[in-house]
């Protein structure tokens, strides 16, 4: 029997992972059906979106109060055709203030549910794991201390790695990259990632862009990749600035740079598989930050340095992410060829980690879930 699956995925981050996460469904069930909201690489793989991942893209606190009220409809209604077409599970990718709530909704009603990505408890936030205990039969983990603290809240988990890591090649296609962007071999590359969501639009691409404006000098090339959509806020931050933007391809980007400067989240993880050195920049609403910090159980935000237990590269958080900060972490980087190497070595040691063929072993745990183990 073919399973049917409904699926949630929020922005651009979500909607990658569950990409490929169903590129491994697919491979044990090739005639899969999955339906819910996503965006459009799981429409690539056949996903059905009756709403695109796109309306879950809000950023903290404020973003979600703003758009409170279209997201909780958006829930009720994706809720009621949920259990009125009961698909064999549920899995619930990433955005969890969206996804526990429906997740609690469907299980109470007899659905099996799985969520994938463990919320950061272990970060900041830990009461959360009351919400996953309701939310969730299942929770496939990234990381692999996360099984155990959801274990000991007796919640059952998985780690299956992360699919970033299988996606990304060992050793990325640095000429091939930047033949694809029109970059010369010897061009000094920095890549801008300020994120794929508005609100990181609007309070991280400044200060990157500012800190490329001061960064210019004769050999440098500076490239953003811009996530759907966005296109329309990018372009009047960057003016006459001497930025390449493009649509998409962030892989392309981070294979073909020298270094980036990228907001925290994803993006970080993507730029340590692609042995990127980085500065990681992470400003928000001064509410959000206030509240995030009050709630904080680790000195580190991004994740290399939270999977390394050390600042292996700088952070720079609110009032701290301005363009003279930057351009100074920037410049340091650059200039220093060993403290480069010691990170690639760094990063390769992540990538090992991390990579466990984590479509096969969450399709293996869902089947469990399923009882077709």
């Amino acid at each position: 029997m073919q399973p049917r699956l409904g699926m949630v995925a929020g922005e651009a981050s979500g909607d990658l992972l569950a990409s490929l996460l169903l590129q491994g469904l697919q491979s044990r069930w090739p005639g899969l059906r999955a339906q819910g909201i996503g965006g459009p690489k799981m429409q690539a793989q056949g996903f059905e979106a009756w709403w695109p991942s796109s309306k879950l893209s809000v950023f903290g606190y404020v973003d979600a109060l703003l758009n409170l009220r279209e997201l909780l409809s958006i829930r009720k209604q994706l809720g009621n055709r949920l259990l009125a077409e009961r698909p064999d599970v549920f899995i619930g990718i990433d955005a969890p203030d969206f996804n526990f709530g429906l997740e609690a909704r469907l299980r109470a009603a007899g659905l099996k549910t799985v969520h994938f990505v463990c919320p950061s408890i272990w970060a900041w936030r830990p009461e959360r794991i009351e919400k996953i205990r309701a939310a969730a039969d299942h929770v496939l983990c990234l990381f692999p201390w996360e099984p155990e603290i959801l274990q000991r809240g007796g919640i059952a988990a998985s780690y299956v790695g992360h699919p970033l890591a299988d996606a990304i090649p060992m050793e990325p296609p640095r000429e091939a990259a930047r033949a694809a962007l029109g970059l010369a071999a010897d061009d000094t590359v920095i890549a801008l990632l300020p994120g794929s969501r508005k609100s990181e639009i609007r309070y991280i691409a400044p200060p990157l862009i500012a800190a490329a404006r001061r960064l210019q000098q004769p050999g440098r090339r500076f490239v953003l990749p811009v996530a759907p959509g966005l296109r329309p806020l990018v372009e009047p931050l960057v003016g006459d600035a001497p930025i390449q933007l493009v649509d998409g391809q962030s892989h392309t980007v981070l294979a073909a740079c020298d270094l980036t400067l990228v907001a925290s989240g994803t993006a970080a993880l993507e730029a340590a598989l692609f042995k990127r050195p980085m500065v990681i920049a992470y400003k928000l609403h001064a509410l959000n930050h206030w509240r995030m910090k009050g709630k904080a159980l680790q000195p580190w935000i991004g994740l290399p340095n939270i999977i390394a237990r050390e600042f292996l590269v700088p952070e720079l958080v609110q009032d701290a992410c301005t363009p003279e900060n930057l351009v100074r972490e920037a410049e340091s980087l650059l200039a220093d060829a060993p403290r480069r190497a010691r990170l690639h070595a760094a990063f390769v040691q992540q990538h090992e980690l991390l990579r466990r063929d984590t479509a096969t072993q969450a399709a293996h745990a869902i089947a469990q879930v399923l009882g077709h183990a």
